[in-house]
């Protein structure tokens, strides 16, 4: 039976990789080095695109089977997402993430003068705020977060910024504005980690692609696919099963993660391919 008191933060920062996680959050790797959270390397899924990894997160299912193969497919996903499972359960989800996030579990195409703001029960993410500029600031996104969290108490808060990937694609992945924009999502966490643990919240943050020095993913090099993933407490089975020594964990791990800390059962679609 699920835990109606389980509770899950899961924040994704788009375009971050993983070294740059690990020489500029240094809150994050602060966290770390006290012992309280472990840092795994993970190897996205190909393509190495937004959209297609959005569904990847929080599906587990590859691009080859649920048919998000690239940026402009903008519909409805045809998987069973977190957010699906969780609502149908009983808990109480929510999102602070980009347009694409309601275009693949809530409705499609979105329309940013309707669509903004989401609050209906019967939608697999019941409670949304969506932004639809890749610049949007993520300050005003970690806020969204917060007035969802605090208003609608949600079981499942779904937290993804696009600053760094904004940034990465203007300066490079290796450029001075990609750095401060990473090092800007650190002290955001830094301010809201604490809070939400002191409110029982298991916390998840990673990412979906990372970039490389040319300002581009969506291909192979590990620039482009290798992400941080930040837990915190004892290692989960579904990690802990998967580790193999020097090679990084696969992305599809994430949705039978995310269940994990929900109580959930995990779709079929993700047993298969854990």
């Amino acid at each position: 039976m699920t835990n109606q008191n389980n509770k899950l933060i899961v924040v994704v920062l788009d375009g971050l990789r993983y070294d740059s996680a690990r020489k500029y959050l240094g809150y994050m790797e602060h966290l770390v080095e006290q012992g309280e959270v472990q840092c795994y390397r993970v190897r996205s899924e190909l393509p190495s695109l937004s959209r297609p990894l959005y569904e990847v997160l929080l599906t587990g299912t590859p691009a080859a089977r649920n048919g998000i193969t690239a940026n402009h497919i903008a519909r409805l996903s045809y998987e069973q997402s977190v957010f699906h499972l969780a609502s149908q359960a009983g808990l109480t989800t929510a999102a602070a993430a980009y347009h694409w996030v309601s275009e693949l579990y809530n409705s499609a195409p979105f329309n940013p003068v309707t669509d903004r703001h989401q609050h209906d029960e019967s939608k697999p993410i019941q409670h949304g705020a969506f932004y639809f500029e890749d610049h949007y600031p993520d300050s005003h996104l970690f806020a969204d977060a917060e007035y969802l969290r605090t208003a609608y108490d949600p079981n499942f808060l779904y937290v993804h910024s696009m600053n760094i990937d904004d940034a990465g694609h203007k300066h490079g992945g290796e450029g001075k504005g990609y750095e401060a924009a990473v090092r800007t999502a650190d002290g955001i966490l830094a301010t809201l980690v604490p809070l939400w643990q002191s409110q029982g919240y298991s916390i998840v943050v990673t990412s979906d692609h990372g970039m490389n020095a040319a300002g581009m993913h969506g291909g192979t090099e590990p620039e482009e696919r290798e992400v941080p993933l930040y837990l915190w407490g004892q290692q989960p089975s579904v990690i802990s099963q998967s580790i193999a020594k020097d090679e990084p964990l696969s992305q599809l791990l994430l949705a039978p993660l995310m269940c994990y800390y929900l109580g959930l059962a995990a779709s079929e679609a993700m047993l298969d391919l854990e």
